[in-house]
């Protein structure tokens, strides 16, 4: 009784106008803190929140690109879905804000203010932070998870030209090693093959910029092209857009790489002349078409010679697209630090797949069985006659051993004589 009449006094000497004018600014109050604690106090979590720290955006992502160094990473996806672009392969903002917990404390208070003010506008506001609290208990922590994040999201970072090209060659396993190296975290390639520096290049650098994805701080913006190695005017557009940029090229025994190169072709057109036909002028004289352009390619001195009038072999890296396929990891040990990359991806993100032929690389424990590239890769080359294999061989020796006295390495093509040595598979 006596705290109604305490209580009666009180507000008989506070005027109504002060107790609404107070009732409001508390109102207007919680409503800005409401607002600004749903846009700035997002938390990374896994199995626990980060206790009275706010996370923004930028750090977030830095976290999980720092968390991604210790995890196996996400592994050849079928050609269909490589080959679409990066813009098709991102997420939303959205999407990334969904994924991560409201901060502890303040669902809770707006948990309480909810159930105090039911009616007003602010409970309703609440109350949906506390909803989106229960849909998202806890950030998932697998492996694709994090790479989803960290990989594909396009609202994040700037658009820049590529600091680093696969340049070449055609054949030779340059999309196994760009799928491999989209496996770091701090890699960011273009899926389709832009052919800017040969093919759209009246299209301009913003042009070709605009195809990139975007990249945070750290990250290497990379494309591949194979054709760029056997264009005459890429190496002076590549120089004139950036000169201290680095090429990557996959190069492998000519004569097997000109038979993976015809076989592509069967597969489309089935109809055309048999490799014997197609690799002699005149068989009967042993007259050799270096015109063909599957053999044309393979003749990697003469390329390389247009492109050390522009660049150092200090920018070059050339990879054993055999070795690739022996040891993937060693290979990619090594492109790793060419490009100044920490080493990720190891032996423990490959397996040898006995069906293609080539190792593949693991896909995280959450997804379904593992599969490598595209049903393209991996195709049986045909027969072809023993006499026509020895002869390429010779036709291509001076050539090779020029490529390696240029190259300072020595790929031993000559030890295969044979048309069923490694790499006997499209």
């Amino acid at each position: 009784m006596a705290f109604w009449s305490s209580t009666s006094v009180f507000t008989s000497k506070v005027p109504r106008k002060i107790l609404f004018m107070f009732t409001l600014s508390l109102s207007v109050t919680y409503l800005f803190y409401s607002l600004m604690s749903c846009y700035n106090s997002f938390q990374f979590q896994e199995n626990y929140v980060y206790q009275g720290r706010l996370v923004t955006e930028e750090t977030t992502f830095v976290t999980l690109r720092e968390k991604l160094y210790s995890t196996p990473s996400q592994g050849y996806l079928d050609e269909e879905f490589i080959e679409r672009t990066a813009t098709e392969q991102t997420i939303t903002v959205s999407s990334v804000r969904n994924s991560v917990g409201i901060d502890e404390r303040t669902a809770g208070w707006a948990r309480a203010q909810a159930a105090t003010t039911s009616s007003s506008s602010m409970s309703r506001a609440a109350a949906a932070a506390v909803a989106g609290e229960h849909e998202h208990p806890e950030f998932s922590t697998t492996d694709s998870e994090l790479r989803r994040v960290v990989n594909c999201t396009s609202d994040y970072g700037e658009k820049k030209l590529p600091q680093a090209i696969i340049i070449g060659v055609k054949k030779g396993g340059t999309r196994a090693l760009l799928e491999a190296l989209r496996v770091h975290p701090d890699v960011r390639a273009v899926g389709n093959e832009p052919h800017f520096f040969d093919r759209n290049y009246e299209k301009g650098l913003d042009w070709y910029r605009e195809l990139m994805p975007s990249t945070l701080e750290g990250q290497i913006t990379m494309e591949k092209t194979p054709s760029y190695f056997v264009t005459n005017s890429a190496p002076k557009r590549i120089h004139t857009m950036a000169r201290d940029i680095k090429l990557i090229i996959v190069v492998r025994n000519p004569v097997t790489r000109a038979i993976s190169d015809y076989t592509q072709t069967l597969s489309k057109r089935p109809e055309i002349p048999t490799f014997e036909v197609l690799a002699f002028k005149n068989r009967t004289l042993g007259l050799i078409d270096a015109s063909w352009s599957a053999l044309r390619i393979g003749i990697y001195a003469l390329h390389l010679e247009s492109w050390m009038q522009y660049f150092p072999l200090s920018q070059m890296h050339f990879v054993s697209g055999e070795r690739l396929i022996v040891d993937p990891a060693g290979e990619m040990a090594k492109v790793q630090d060419f490009l100044g990359l920490k080493r990720i991806v190891t032996d423990k993100h490959f397996y040898f797949n006995k069906t293609k032929g080539f190792p593949c690389l693991k896909k995280p424990e959450d997804s379904s069985t593992p599969r490598c590239l595209g049903k393209s890769k991996g195709r049986t080359h045909p027969k072809i006659d023993p006499d026509v294999i020895r002869r390429l061989h010779k036709f291509y020796k001076p050539f090779n051993m020029m490529f390696y006295q240029m190259t300072g390495q020595n790929f031993q093509w000559e030890l295969e004589e044979d048309g069923n040595s490694p790499g006997s598979r499209d």
